[in-house]
């Protein structure tokens, strides 16, 4: 009986210690995120802005492990943009997960003119839309940044925790990919960034 009441108290300890370290994670992130903001000569936000920008609770059930499927042979296209123009993307791999024990799927996808960067050559670009779009979150979307070597063993993991939104989002004048319809997601996905909770510029 005492062996179980140490084991049970262990089990406790360490989804505690797993908690803390995901919430800290999480926060890090969205610390950084700001900041990045100040280093952008094209940022559409100043510092006075960044306490206008909002975040759902950390909330680890949307960290998930999906299953990356590569797209071979994948012909470039047009994604059109919010401002009327297209950027050159390739279709670069698939993604199927479960999500509070629903099926999703999402297509990622490559900018062609990143590509021919050093420091861009392995990003990958994940669009996408949800239930809360136009409600808690942006309406227009919203966007996850992923890496070549994030996928090991054709596996990756999948945080919407780190969602972020576009700079059309706060501004006008910047050409933010519109998701394609194939990541049109049912689900709500209340995690990452709301909506800025300042007026448009």
């Amino acid at each position: 009986m005492k062996s179980i009441l140490n084991l049970a108290l262990l089990l406790i300890i360490c989804f505690s210690v797993k908690a803390q370290n995901f919430e800290k994670e999480t926060e890090l992130f969205r610390k950084h995120y700001k900041e990045d903001f100040l280093k952008s000569k094209n940022s559409p936000l100043k510092k006075d802005d960044l306490t206008y920008i909002r975040f759902f609770d950390p909330d680890s059930t949307y960290r998930v492990k999906a299953v990356f499927k590569r797209i071979q042979k994948s012909r470039p296209f047009e994604m059109p943009t919010y401002s009327d123009t297209n950027k050159t993307y390739v279709k670069y791999g698939l993604l199927k997960f479960r999500l509070h024990g629903r099926k999703q799927s999402l297509t990622v996808y490559r900018s062609l003119s990143l590509q021919s960067l050093p420091q861009y050559r392995d990003y990958l670009f994940l669009p996408f839309t949800d239930k809360t779009n136009g409600l808690q979150s942006y309406g227009g979307g919203r966007y996850i940044d992923l890496k070549t070597g994030d996928i090991k063993d054709n596996t990756v993991e999948l945080d919407f925790n780190k969602a972020y939104n576009p700079y059309c989002a706060y501004s006008d004048g910047y050409h933010c990919p519109i998701p394609p319809a194939a990541n049109h997601l049912t689900a709500k996905i209340e995690a990452g960034e709301k909506n800025f909770d300042k007026e448009h510029k």
